[in-house]
């Protein structure tokens, strides 16, 4: 069904990393819900921690919008999906307000989005070492596309009244207003590690604490009324909200499922050659309507296992699956009656010995996948599914090992299905992101999951019996088919 979507709605963005886009944006969210607003919360980009933060500032489910990963005719409709029956929508960008994908332009960009949005932009600029340089930068990011509407400027880290004076002087002939002023305070207690915040899930009080500090800086420091009639100027979206089972009704139908016997599948081309054909399906598309009971289809979840889309769960209940959140941290035994397993990602790195030590859940895991069960794994789940983790026991569903390193794997990355699996027939593309520490040594008895185009052609992940781990994080939305044929696998095997 065509609609149009006129819900107020903001962009954050900044020059670049590190201005406190996060900061600014959580707080907002957190103040105009205060306001007993129902405000949406989204975040540009690939980032799960982020969403977390919105949620507890929002009381709703944070939600990613990736035009590299879903495409950019998805990024509307996934906004429309988030934002429904809302009266504010503030998105958090990513990086500096033109970063898109390396090598691809504005793709994925900040700036990307917010004219996919139709949105104004309001840029957060780290004022700490400037004072009428500050005019041309806003000039700058203001000027370079005359599509992106930057409606005004949030100035941070300001030392004192003389300089906020003379920022504002220097501003008052660029033509963009400024927003709010935050002082330069002890920073908002938002801790860090190696790949970036600590997650909520695994520092909830301390998180509600921060979110709330966040937005008593924003609400002291912002022009609220003044924003929020900024957003009420947004342009009108048409089109249809995302939904997930007509999501599941429009795409293609499942192939038959793959056998649950063990090895490589009938072709593995090259990475770097184009992708076969997908095979002969039937015109149009076939609605979806599981019979018989529910398979449940059990979710990592608790502070191990963070990083996740919502829409993936939504999906998978389209797709006729009752999904059940387990803890790896907690439970001994698989959610009762599961039929699959879906382990994203998050950091087993840091909860690598209470893992270990959960060996019944361990146990319980290894004998589902090796029943020929589907199971779904990416990043931190792969590393859950190996051997061993730094010489720590692991569920050994691969017998591979994986230990922690001092490089970082970060960036998206095109890849084409090199292997029939529960997720996908040999040559589905799709396109992933990668983003940790770890290196995992290759093993035998299983066959690769992807072949990687970017920024090197090379195979990567393994398929084995109903067993599909990958370091690559990817967004079902845009491969809805993804979802049912992993249901599908649920009910057959």
């Amino acid at each position: 069904m065509v609609s149009s979507l006129s819900v107020p709605r903001l962009v954050v963005a900044a020059p670049s990393s590190g201005s406190g886009k996060t900061t600014v944006a959580t707080g907002l969210m957190a103040a105009f819900a205060a306001r007993g607003l129902a405000v949406s919360p989204h975040k540009v980009g690939p980032d799960y921690i982020d969403p977390g933060y919105h949620a507890l500032a929002t009381g709703r489910v944070g939600r990613n919008l990736d035009a590299y990963l879903c495409g950019p005719e998805l990024i509307g409709p996934l906004f429309a999906h988030g934002a429904r029956g809302c009266d504010l929508a503030v998105v958090e960008g990513v990086m500096g307000l033109y970063d898109g994908a390396a090598g691809d332009g504005e793709l994925a960009s900040t700036a990307h989005v917010a004219k996919l949005l139709r949105a104004p932009v309001v840029l957060v600029v780290d004022a700490s070492s400037q004072s009428r340089s500050v005019a041309a930068l806003v000039h700058g990011f203001a000027s370079w596309d005359p599509e992106v509407r930057v409606g005004g400027v949030i100035l941070n880290k300001v030392a004192s009244d003389r300089h906020e004076e003379l920022l504002r002087e220097a501003l008052e002939s660029s033509g963009v207003p400024v927003f709010g002023v935050l002082r330069r305070v002890a920073r908002v207690d938002t801790p860090s590690r190696h790949l970036g915040l600590v997650p909520v899930a695994e520092r909830r009080a301390e998180a509600v604490d921060a979110v709330a500090a966040m937005a008593a800086q924003v609400s002291d420091g912002c022009d609220l009324e003044g924003l929020l009639a900024l957003a009420r100027g947004a342009g009108v979206l048409s089109g249809a909200a995302w939904d997930a089972a007509e999501a599941l009704a429009s795409s293609p139908p499942p192939p038959l499922p793959v056998p649950s016997s063990r090895g490589a599948a009938p072709s593995t081309p090259s990475p770097g050659a184009a992708a076969p054909g997908p095979p002969l399906r039937p015109e149009g598309p076939r609605p979806h309507t599981p019979d018989g009971p529910k398979s449940v289809v059990a979710v990592a979840g608790g502070a191990a296992f963070t990083f996740s889309y919502a829409e993936h769960a939504e999906l998978l209940a389209a797709a006729g699956a009752e999904v059940v959140v387990f803890d790896p941290l907690r439970d001994e035994r698989l959610p009762e009656g599961t039929r699959g397993v879906v382990i994203g990602g998050g950091f087993p790195e840091v909860y690598g010995g209470e893992l270990s030590a959960n060996e019944s859940l361990r146990k319980d895991i290894a004998a589902l996948a090796e029943r020929g069960a589907p199971v779904a794994a990416e990043c931190a789940g792969l590393l859950y599914l190996c051997r061993e983790l730094d010489g720590l026991p692991m569920c050994g569903v691969l017998d591979v090992g994986a230990r922690m390193s001092e490089r970082l794997t970060l960036g998206y990355r095109d890849a084409v299905a090199v292997s029939d699996s529960v997720l996908a027939v040999a040559g589905t593309r799709m396109r992933g992101h990668e983003f940790h520490r770890t290196v995992v040594e290759p093993g035998a008895g299983a066959a690769p999951a992807w072949g990687v185009r970017t920024p090197r052609p090379h195979v990567e992940g393994f398929v084995q019996q109903g067993v599909h781990a990958s370091y690559l994080h990817t967004h079902w939305a845009s491969e809805p088919g993804v979802a049912r044929r992993f249901v599908e696998r649920c009910r057959t095997s």
